[in-house]
């Protein structure tokens, strides 16, 4: 869009969205015949590209404009149909997904030659192996083969599509195409045995006839003149042989075809695409019977019935055909025509497509995953005097196509602006979904009719089939037959046909044919496509106007310009027009979007004229726009003045410093001479000193050596600096000089404490409180109990016991004092060492045993004079307690798991040093006053308690720490 600005008026907008009366026909006609004039064929709508058929040679397909157009933004330079392709060959590659690019239009609009040029841009521009050459010109080579086989001269245009056509273009993870595939459907297999006056057949009948050689004419058994086939040009047999008059194209040869040369094309064609003679020979064999078959004529017999009355090598076929009646007979030979022919264009695609298929041993697939880019080149919209089934498909294809390219179009406008945070204003518009409807709506529309009516018992016709159609279809407003016109309208209609009024005009259907062409399914596969590129053709007024109207580009143009007619990325349009604002010019080093209103706000733009957006700027109106860029053009001359002032700035200073430097070039060298010079005293300096302090370092401080005790020092710091102790329990320290080694002492010292200070600032109250009962079973048990060094590595927990699995009895007795510890633990009674299972509890001032709800034993801690354990790894301790009164009762033998966090935690709890006592073998321990109990250790495999003969407890348990 920005290319051409500066030239809008001239040569108009290259974006209709800039068309500044976008609600008016004529302007928009205007923009394309303004553009036309200048060879301009090419405009934008956003993101639709509109062609006009210039009918001859523009210099604007070359490899070099191949090259202009790749890798380059959408609306960076002018519009062209290698816009469209780059733009979606880069989409596919960098979004990973599969594109397609759809072509619509009138007959003669141009449509065919748009997809060559998009299939010649991307053989030429995408990167493409040696080995894969040939698939690239295999798919260049399907187009004149397909065209010849497939393509007509009708009255609009001399080489018109008579087929539809979708092709999939295959690329690899590099971009480079290695695979193909085209689908083919509706040909027009009618035009075989009829054609409208001024029309020809497909092309190929003629090039054989014009360009094949003799040898091949005399084998075939075909003579070089088209005037006498049928099927090529108009005839009338006399009446003697029961031969109607039939009219047909009567255009052997046009001034724009070369059938000649067509015909060397389509033979190199065919090589390169990988036919093989016998399969060339067999094709052409096939071209050849339907000529013959079209000059088939039939006569009466002796006893009144229908035979051949031509050729004798086509005899056989009198069995078949002598039962008929002469208009059954004539209609067999064209349907068999129709259908030999359909079935090798058929064949011929099939074998275009094992040429462009993909293969593993051209390709390693494994290298990556593909993807693919879709071409639809389909029929326009056609009217003709006489309008069949074929048009009706066809006419009902584009229909679909409208509906689907309106509702895209106003999707992604509205994806867009909800994205960008911008309100959407609602466009209304023509929503043909009721034609649409009128046709394929299930049960009651056109084709469920016919399907049904061809489905239904009895000898349905074509004239029945019309008959149900008034009945369910009349009143609609876009249905018109005789039976339900008016008076003024009736004349227009014939008995023998309807009229649908469509988006792009009224359109009479002969219904003669309908039933026996609807028997033919391929026609139904058209309702999935969409609608891109539009093409125009010749610049007729009239006709450019229908297709504006019939292809929906005003309403288009009104959905794009609804909101903004320009919308771009805050960095280009601040690229664009930053000259103008002095706040923004040179560069701008903040947001963009707080650059950009900078920018709109120095240039006065209204609020109603622009909108911010996440990422873009939008404004409304082409003046706003215009006068912008015209500010631009204004303010070049002075850009320009300036860029011419710098250059000659820098120009002569880059002269003054070579005369400089030329100049001052001796004075420079002994300058640094003379550094160099100083630098090497220096240097002779300090080495003398270093030596000198060396051999006096064992001195006391002299002026010989201070340099190098001062030197001994710094090195030792700066090593100190870069070595020194990273944490508590890093030991290492750096050797220091002799002279250094009390000051070592120190800062070592020094070190460590900030370290140790440092790391307990850190430690939060949880960890420190660990480590306080953890330096505690340290001070108790290292090197005493077997156990400990398993227990150093396990943290211990507040408590083993959850508040739930304490008795409310229990809480209730304790009162205020709260359990700050409690484990399960079995106690051994003072008679027969029974074991009886408990609850210990640890409170802040006492410790109790508990048996379910009943309070058993409670010790002071104030009362509790030590505690002894074994050196081995059982888990027994005792608690000795006085005795002196009969309400204690004598010492207490617990064993429990966890013994040293037990212990510990008594130890910490009790809040003074309590003893604890370590044995070898036994423990002794108070029953009653007067009495003494002792358990007795042993080691073994695995821990035991039982009572020995001596009255003694014995507890055997496992060493750990041999």
């Amino acid at each position: 869009m920005e290319s051409t600005l500066t030239a809008r008026d001239r040569v108009g907008v290259q974006d209709f969205v800039l068309l500044e009366n976008y609600t008016s026909e004529a302007a928009f006609i205007e923009n394309l015949r303004r553009r036309f004039g200048e060879n301009l064929i090419y405009t934008y709508i956003g993101s639709v590209l509109v062609s006009v058929n210039p009918n001859k040679d523009l210099e604007i397909y070359s490899k070099a404009h191949m090259e202009r157009y790749r890798g380059v933004s959408f609306y960076e330079i002018s519009p062209h149909i290698y816009a469209v392709s780059d733009n979606t060959y880069r989409a596919m590659r960098t979004e990973r997904r599969d594109q397609c690019i759809l072509i619509s239009g009138e007959s003669g609009a141009g449509k065919t030659e748009a997809s060559k040029k998009i299939l010649q841009y991307y053989a030429t521009t995408c990167p493409v192996a040696d080995r894969m050459s040939t698939l690239r010109d295999c798919l260049l080579q399907s187009n004149p083969v397909l065209e010849a086989f497939g393509n007509a001269k009708t009255l609009h245009n001399d080489n018109s599509s008579r087929f539809g056509k979708y092709m999939d273009v295959q690329f690899d993870f590099r971009g480079a195409p290695i695979g193909g595939h085209i689908l083919n459907y509706l040909l027009e297999k009618s035009r075989v045995v009829h054609q409208n006056h001024g029309e020809r057949n497909f092309h190929i009948f003629y090039q054989l006839l014009e360009g094949g050689e003799q040898d091949l004419l005399s084998k075939l058994g075909l003579e070089r003149n088209a005037q006498k086939y049928q099927y090529l040009v108009k005839v009338c047999v006399c009446a003697c042989v029961l031969m109607s008059c039939s009219s047909q194209g009567c255009c052997p040869r046009v001034s724009s075809i070369n059938d000649k040369n067509d015909w060397r094309t389509v033979r190199k064609a065919l090589t390169v695409i990988g036919f093989h003679e016998d399969e060339v020979e067999d094709l052409l064999n096939i071209i050849a019977s339907v000529l013959h078959l079209g000059n088939t004529q039939f006569g009466e017999g002796k006893n009144g019935e229908n035979q051949i009355t031509t050729e004798p090598q086509l005899k056989y076929l009198s069995k078949m055909i002598s039962p008929l009646s002469f208009e059954q007979a004539v209609a067999a030979r064209d349907a068999l025509a129709k259908a030999v022919y359909g079935r090798a264009f058929t064949w011929l695609v099939v074998k275009i497509n094992q040429s462009l298929a993909f293969k593993d041993d051209v390709y390693n697939s494994s290298k990556g995953s593909s993807s693919v880019i879709g071409l639809l080149d389909i029929y326009g919209f056609e009217v003709f005097q006489h309008n069949s089934f074929e048009q009706f498909c066809i006419n009902y294809c584009n229909e679909k196509l409208q509906q689907l390219f309106i509702e895209l179009t106003l999707k992604s406008e509205q994806e867009e602006y909800e994205a960008e945070g911008i309100t959407w204003e609602p466009v209304k518009y023509f929503d043909n979904k009721i034609i649409c409807d009128l046709v394929e709506e299930k049960h009651k529309g056109l084709i469920s009719i016919l399907d049904e009516e061809c489905l239904r018992p009895g000898e349905p016709s074509d004239i029945s089939f019309l008959e149900k159609l008034e009945d369910t279809l009349g009143g609609h407003a876009h249905f018109v037959t005789h039976k339900l016109a008016n008076a003024k309208t009736r004349k227009a209609v014939s008995r023998e046909e309807f009229k649908l009024i469509h988006y792009a005009g009224e359109v009479n259907y002969s219904v003669n044919g309908f039933l026996d062409k609807n028997k033919d399914l391929l026609y139904r596969n058209l309702k999935e496509f969409d609608m891109s590129p539009l093409c125009f053709p010749l610049f007729d007024e009239a006709l450019v106007r229908h297709q504006v109207k019939y292809l929906g580009l005003m309403e288009n143009l009104r959905v794009r310009r609804a909101g903004f007619a320009y919308r771009r990325h805050y960095e280009t349009f601040l690229q664009r027009y930053k000259s103008l604002c002095p706040g923004t010019w040179p560069n701008w080093q903040g947001r963009l979007a707080d650059g950009v209103a900078t920018l709109v706000q120095h240039l006065g733009y209204k609020p109603e004229e622009y909108k911010l957006g996440k990422t873009k700027i939008f404004i409304r109106f082409p003046k706003t726009l215009f006068s912008t860029e015209d500010s631009l053009e204004a303010r070049r001359p002075a850009l320009v003045l300036t860029l011419q002032t710098s250059w000659r700035g820098y120009r002569e200073r880059a002269k003054y410093l070579r005369i400089r430097h030329a100049v001052i070039q001796s004075a420079w060298r002994g300058m640094k001479s003379r550094q160099r010079a100083r630098r090497r005293r220096h240097a002779v300096d300090i080495i003398r000193k270093f030596i000198k302090g060396f051999i006096y370092r064992h001195y006391e401080r002299c002026p010989e050596n201070e340099y190098f005790l001062d030197h001994q020092r710094f090195s030792f710091l700066m090593m100190l600096f870069r070595n020194s102790p990273k944490n508590v329990l890093d030991k290492s320290w750096p050797i220091p000089p002799p002279s250094l080694t009390e000051a070592s002492e120190h800062l070592c010292r020094l070190c460590m404490q900030n370290m140790m200070h440092a790391y307990c600032r850190r430690i939060q109250p949880e960890w420190k409180k660990q480590m306080e009962q953890k330096v505690v079973a340290s001070q108790i048990f290292k090197d005493q109990k077997d156990s400990y060094p398993q227990s150093v590595p396990k943290l211990f927990v507040a408590s083993r016991l959850n508040n739930e699995e304490f008795n409310l009895k229990v809480i209730q007795t304790l009162g205020n004092d709260k359990v700050k510890y409690g484990i399960e633990v079995t106690k051994y009674d003072r008679r027969g060492y029974k074991a009886r299972p408990r609850l210990l509890l640890l409170t802040s001032s006492f410790a109790m045993l508990v048996a379910e709800a009943k309070l058993k034993q409670r010790i002071d801690y104030a009362a509790l004079k030590s505690i002894s354990v074994s050196s081995l790894s059982d888990g027994f301790m005792v608690l000795h307690v006085p005795s002196e009164d009969n309400k204690q009762k004598s010492d207490v033998v617990l064993q429990c798991d966890h013994l040293i966090e037990v212990v510990t935690k008594l130890a910490t709890m009790a809040d003074k040093k309590i003893k604890v006592n370590m044995s070898q073998d036994s423990i002794k321990f108070a029953v009653a006053q007067g009495k003494e109990g002792v358990i007795d250790f042993t080691s073994g495999p695995e821990l035991k308690v039982a009572k020995g003969k001596k009255g003694h407890l014995l507890v055997t348990a496992p060493k750990l720490n041999p």
